[in-house]
């Protein structure tokens, strides 16, 4: 063996050399780990530092650097310590200012900060700005809506409606009723352009009016299927007709009930639809609390039909779009889904009270 300085005895576990080993014959092992891992197990066996330092085509001091590492750390001292990096140019009371400035004011005529206003404000550069922001997870571009229901039975409604939803009683149908009014026939300005691979579906941003329906609809909660009825206005003399005719659809069964989830419009409220209802015992209504039709399960399905149905279509008449979502009810009917309420009422209650509503 060649002479030189003395060096560390390297001595191996049975788990230790099987880790060397995969690490340095794994193909996606990086080339440092590689060598370091190779540098040990030559170790092992005996080989000096120049010997090792020659078969990998590396400096001896090298070699000498991995090896006393991994004599006095095992495997961790194979890891590159972490660094400390460059020092910081924005002192914690820049920081401070920045985030300050964020919170409690606003650039004069605006109604929020974007990061060059911010920089220009504090003295430091956009990107500085951008980091402490995400640091501090800081979004002044972006807002968040909310509507505060101020129903004084809010609290009573919830627990009503969602009741229904989680435990409905037997020998019931439940029924989420309201409008989608003003569904506009839009026909694009240009015929659309289909999609093709790597290119998604074109259709210009100009259209031509054609007029608007009022689509009627009921959601069975329990099965899923939809009664849906379009009519040209959207007054009391139209709900009652489109419930004259849902009331023909349901079986005339001994103790069936009928409960009827419905927001608080003037229409579902007027004298004639009141006493209407009140001819037909077997309806429960149970009206929404103001500003909360996210609890009635109709609007998501409106979102569903206006999301695959409206938005991204071109009707030439009224008379077409009639069509198309008569086709999608149709369509929805065919393989009927009910949502999945899942949350109750105290859920709601406590998210509420953490968002601070």
């Amino acid at each position: 063996m060649p002479a030189g300085r003395p060096v560390v005895s390297i001595v191996l576990e049975d788990w230790e050399h099987k880790k060397l080993t995969l690490i340095a014959r794994r193909p996606k092992t990086a080339q440092r780990d590689s060598i370091r891992a190779r540098i040990i197990l030559a170790a092992a066996k005996g080989d000096s530092n120049l010997e090792i330092a020659q078969a990998l085509n590396i400096s001896n001091i090298t070699v000498g650097k991995w090896r006393n590492r991994f004599a006095s750390n095992g495997m961790a001292g194979l890891f590159d310590a972490p660094r400390s990096g460059a020092p910081r140019k924005v002192g914690d009371e820049k920081v401070e200012a920045v985030i300050t400035k964020t919170l409690e004011s606003k650039p004069k005529g605006k109604t929020h900060w974007s990061t060059r206003d911010m920089a220009k404000a504090s003295g430091v550069s956009h990107q500085t700005v951008q980091r402490i922001w995400n640091a501090f997870g800081l979004k002044p571009h972006l807002v968040d809506k909310f509507k505060f229901s101020t129903d004084p039975f809010f609290v009573e409604k919830v627990r009503d409606i969602v009741g229904l939803y989680l435990n409905p009683p037997t020998k019931v149908m439940i029924f989420c009723v309201d409008e989608k009014s003003q569904a506009q026939a839009l026909e694009r300005a240009q015929p659309i352009l289909t999609m093709r691979p790597g290119i998604p579906e074109s259709q210009t941003h100009d259209y031509i009016r054609h007029g608007t329906t009022s689509l009627f609809a009921a959601l069975n909660v329990l099965t899923g299927e939809v009664f849906g009825h379009c009519k040209a206005r959207h007054r009391h003399q139209e709900f009652l007709s489109f419930m004259k005719k849902l009331d023909e659809q349901i079986p005339k069964r001994e103790g069936l009930e009928v409960h009827l989830i419905m927001d608080n419009y003037g229409t579902h409220k007027v004298d004639i639809v009141k006493r209407w209802f009140a001819n037909r015992p077997y309806y429960h209504i149970h009206f929404t609390p103001t500003g909360s039709s996210w609890i009635n399960q109709i609007e998501r399905w409106f979102a569903l039909l206006t999301e695959q149905c409206i938005r991204r279509g071109s009707f030439q008449s009224v008379h077409e779009l009639k069509q198309r979502i008569t086709a999608f009810i149709e369509s929805n009917n065919e393989n009927p889904k009910p949502f999945k309420w899942t949350a109750s009422a105290d859920y709601i209650f406590k998210r509420m009270e953490q968002r601070g509503i």
